[in-house]
């Protein structure tokens, strides 16, 4: 029975391990996490600790037997009747034990076996985000409760099919941050993510539930050790990443975070996001001027990997498949040098809606939230009001103005309703007048 449902066609999923040679991992740092595993969660049988270290039972087995030999592991000379196949139990011999400590001094990882940097390059290759193909059909529905220029997916679209840089620019509220999560919905398929990699004997734990949204759980047959797994369970399933920043990243977000407790590796940003998108948003917002931080991803942008350091300064690349999205309130040519600028592949300016698409979104806005609409407000808002602004529509403005009347109905005690005092009471608190405060 399998392990898991087939993935559907399009990205190959990595095959499991056959045999302990499979793994391309030191046998003693295999060895190591299955001491520390059978020490940390009291595990005796092979199906059990197969789960436990995301490997065949066959391997397991295999890995079981190369520690017997050492006398680190001995067979409990019972069998347990509740597992099929009334399977052996097996348990640390004191020297298994004392293995156990010392290997547990050095890390505390334990659990599923980390995949080597080298093969998880292979398997990047294989669900490259720059081997999508998004059509205007999924990026429509994707983004179908936004109101947008009809010319604004067709510059959106190739920029996405690409898997290059984006830069977003544009006066504030108009949506660039909706556009983006749009992007992300329209990327339907699935992709594996490895649960730990493994470098120069170093582990780094890269899937992460709050980046790797919807990941799927394996399933079991506890009563079957001759079970077939689909795809190799150290990797997990899930939608295609996506990682936000604001203005809280910087710099030191981008590299390798070391635990010293546990004495292993947290993958930086950008290395979680591989094989889907990392949105900056509020470009110019941190602290971290935006040239420092776009100088940074020159490397990856343009050479496809990225360059981190262990605390012993040593460096090494890895993959570098993301499609990175700029999203900014600050005119381009305020923020970067022409040098930046040629970097970024695309740039594609998010301008406020004109005034047929505002009534639109005021009008889907209200009907969603229950507002009748008023013809004479509506007139009263694009005569006496907007003038005020110089006809200057933003997005974010039909809800913010509603959600104002809703609060003064409410407070009122009077059914939902517009009218050209309620709005003038809406729009009030929607600026602040440019005026000096005595003090």
């Amino acid at each position: 029975m399998n392990m898991q449902a087939t993935p559907p066609q399009g990205v190959k999923p990595p095959p499991p391990p056959k045999t302990l040679e499979d793994m391309q991992l030191p046998l003693t740092m295999m060895r190591d996490i299955l001491l520390k595993t059978i020490f940390r969660k009291s595990l005796s049988m092979a199906s059990e600790l197969a789960r436990a270290i995301c490997l065949p039972v066959a391997v397991t087995q295999e890995l079981i037997d190369a520690a017997r030999g050492e006398r680190l592991l001995e067979a409990t000379g019972t069998l347990n009747a509740n597992n099929s196949g009334n399977e052996m139990g097996y348990q640390l011999t004191d020297q298994g034990k004392s293995r156990a400590l010392d290997a547990l001094a050095q890390s505390e990882y334990y659990g599923a076996m980390p995949v080597p940097l080298d093969v998880y390059r292979e398997q990047v290759k294989r669900q490259s985000i720059r081997d999508i193909s998004i059509t205007r059909d999924q990026l429509t529905n994707a983004m179908g409760h936004l109101i947008l220029p009809p010319d604004l997916l067709g510059n959106l679209g190739p920029a996405v099919s690409s898997g290059r840089s984006i830069l977003m620019y544009g006066p504030p509220g108009n949506g660039k941050s909706s556009i983006s999560n749009g992007i992300r919905d329209a990327m339907g398929d699935k992709i594996f993510v490895p649960r730990a990699l493994e470098y120069s004997g170093q582990v780094i734990t890269v899937y992460d539930p709050i980046v790797h949204s919807a990941a799927e759980e394996e399933t079991d047959d506890p009563n079957s050790l001759r079970r077939r797994r689909t795809f190799d369970a150290r990797y997990v399933r899930c939608e295609r990443p996506t990682v936000i920043t604001g203005g809280e990243l910087s710099l030191n977000m981008l590299d390798l975070v070391y635990n010293p407790t546990a004495r292993t590796y947290q993958a930086p940003l950008q290395l979680k996001s591989t094989g889907g998108i990392f949105i900056v948003d509020d470009l110019g917002r941190q602290a971290e001027p935006p040239q420092s931080l776009v100088n940074r991803w020159i490397v990856p942008l343009e050479e496809s990997k990225d360059i981190l350091a262990l605390q012993s300064g040593e460096k090494f690349e890895v993959p570098f498949d993301t499609l990175v999205i700029f999203s900014t309130n600050f005119h381009p040519n305020e923020i970067f040098d022409q040098a930046a600028l040629r970097r970024i592949f695309y740039k594609i300016k998010i301008d406020g809606p004109s005034q047929q698409n505002f009534l639109k979104i005021f009008a889907l806005v209200a009907r969603k939230k229950g507002m009748p609409l008023d013809e004479p407000t509506l007139i009263h808002l694009l005569k006496k009001r907007y003038p005020e602004i110089e006809n200057n529509y933003a997005n974010y403005q039909p809800v913010f103005l509603i959600d104002q009347m809703i609060s003064i109905c409410e407070f009122e005690g009077i059914p939902y309703q517009m009218s050209p005092e309620l709005i003038d009471r809406a729009w009030a608190n929607m600026f602040v007048k440019d005026e000096e405060i005595v003090r």
